[in-house]
């Protein structure tokens, strides 16, 4: 090989590996940028900016709480998962939202009773109960694929406080990750009293239930949570609850669209027909809404300039 096409040769590898330093560099840059955005919308009550959730990782469109359905939601500009965990019998933390593997696997039998290379051998069904090619992850599987790209609520996971605590420290996604529970301040306080770092916190209220205003009044007067996720049977009890207040205050407003019983009759299932009907939400001051259709709440905001 002749000293020309040797220095040729060099020129367009140096060439290359500075090219490839500056795209790494520049997506690095983006990474940062966009979980930064998402981070402060989440503790900004005041945005108008509203925050979507997809229920179990986009489960209408692919199998629920799956790695392939959280790529879908990272992939549509969705700002935050909400995923459910249960333990194995060897004391790994998996994606399952019920006690058992029955309805959506191949496999039949509670997930306590399998460790977690067994779990592995089975495959996770569509919405049609056909086996796809996804496998049960696990939550530090989801946080290192959420992981500067989008925001996670762990639900059906607070009893695991301890466990989502070391994993969230491992893959250092702290500030994306809110655990929710139903829980006054006072046993909240009881419990994250016990650790150095906390996982952010959002009560669950059902304001139908006797207690909730008194809840709701405890937690704005002596801690104001990130957000509180209501639950709105009827509409009456979201003229009667002040969520413009709350959120004026401090504290976000979630609420879901799945079912009818959470928002006085405006859910997901309405708005397949007709969007406006999540014109409610916006009526009420909800900006955070959990859906079942994720595609179609953000075409819907971002019609309106309620989402980026």
């Amino acid at each position: 090989m002749s000293e020309k096409i040797k220095y040729l040769l060099l020129f367009v590898f140096v060439l290359w590996s500075s090219f490839c330093s500056i795209a790494q560099t520049e997506g690095i840059a983006v990474a940062n940028t966009l979980i930064e955005s998402l981070v402060q919308n989440l503790h900004d009550s005041k945005s108008d900016q509203v925050i979507v959730v997809a229920h179990r990782g986009d489960c209408g469109n692919g199998p629920e709480n799956s790695l392939r359905g959280i790529q879908n939601c990272i992939d549509l500009g969705v700002d935050m998962v909400e995923i459910d965990l249960e333990k194995t019998k060897d004391g790994q933390l998996v994606l399952m939202h019920d006690k058992t593997i029955n309805r959506t696997t191949q496999g039949k039998g509670a997930v306590k009773k399998y460790t977690l290379a067994e779990l592995k051998t089975y495959y996770l069904l569509d919405t049609e109960g056909r086996p796809t090619q996804e496998r049960i992850p696990t939550l530090e599987e989801v946080l290192l694929l959420a992981k500067d790209k989008i925001l996670v609520n762990l639900d059906k996971s607070f009893r695991y406080y301890e466990a989502c605590n070391e994993l969230i420290e491992k893959t250092e996604t702290r500030d994306q990750v809110v655990i929710k529970e139903k829980l006054t301040r006072t046993e909240i306080e009881k419990k994250q009293r016990n650790y150095k770092e906390n996982i952010l916190f959002m009560p669950v209220i059902r304001l139908n239930e006797r207690k909730a205003e008194k809840i709701v009044r405890d937690y704005m007067e002596h801690d104001v949570p990130l957000a509180f996720e209501f639950s709105v049977p009827d509409t009456r009890l979201a003229n009667e609850t002040d969520f413009e207040e709350i959120r004026s205050k401090g504290a976000s407003v979630w609420v879901n669209a799945l079912r009818a019983k959470n928002n006085a009759g405006h859910d997901d299932k309405k708005a397949l027909s007709d969007p406006k009907v999540y014109d409610w939400f916006i009526d009420n001051h909800v900006n955070m809404i959990q859906t079942d259709n994720p595609q179609l709440l953000l075409d819907y905001l971002r019609a309106r300039g309620l989402h980026k």
